[in-house]
């Protein structure tokens, strides 16, 4: 199953005013600069400050899942709405660190007819989330990203410092029993 058509519904929840703005989290947004791994879903980061909020104070997405049942998507699957076959999980920005990287995410074109343009966060603020979930699957991923010399160490540095990420750092490195790069690298 091709994830383009869900993509494709993703930007049109942009066209028609639903979401500002989104970027591709996750193993998925991980794909555009590693080698492809499993993955079951899609993780999509997206602001809920011009969305109307109820009174209490909760955060709510029901303006995309109101608008996705609309349009024939009203199905679940584990944590995600089926779109064209993925679970898609709209996840609102909870912190800084998630307004940043959807501020700075990059734009990439998908190859299908016509192109589909898509929002995919930068690979520093990808590990920097990472680092901050600090799952084994995470530190997997953080790991790959590393290996693969995927990350500019000096950006992921500077995210560091601005969110107080280093004990989290200093985790991820003794766990994976490495010596830390970003220190190295910042010493040279």
């Amino acid at each position: 199953m091709t994830m383009n058509a869900t993509l494709r519904v993703i930007n049109k929840l942009v066209e028609d005013g639903i979401i500002r703005s989104y970027a591709i989290a996750g193993a998925v947004g991980a794909l555009y600069y590693l080698e492809p791994v499993a993955t079951a879903d899609l993780d999509i980061l997206i602001s809920v400050d011009e969305m109307k909020q109820p009174k209490s104070g909760l955060v709510t997405i029901e303006p995309i899942l109101a608008y996705l049942r609309k349009a024939g998507y009203a199905d679940f699957k584990d944590e995600g709405v089926l779109i064209e076959g993925w679970p898609v999980q709209f996840l609102p920005v909870a912190s800084d660190l998630d307004a940043e990287g959807l501020d700075k995410a990059i734009e990439f074109e998908m190859p299908d007819e016509p192109p589909i343009k898509v929002r995919v966060l930068r690979a520093e603020h990808l590990v920097a989330i990472a680092l901050k979930v600090g799952r084994d699957k995470d530190y997997v991923r953080i790991g790959t990203f590393l290996d693969q010399e995927k990350v500019d160490l000096q950006s992921l540095a500077d995210i560091c410092d601005r969110y107080r990420l280093w004990d989290a750092w200093a985790r991820f490195c003794r766990r994976a029993g490495i010596t830390d790069p970003v220190i190295l690298r910042l010493k040279t």
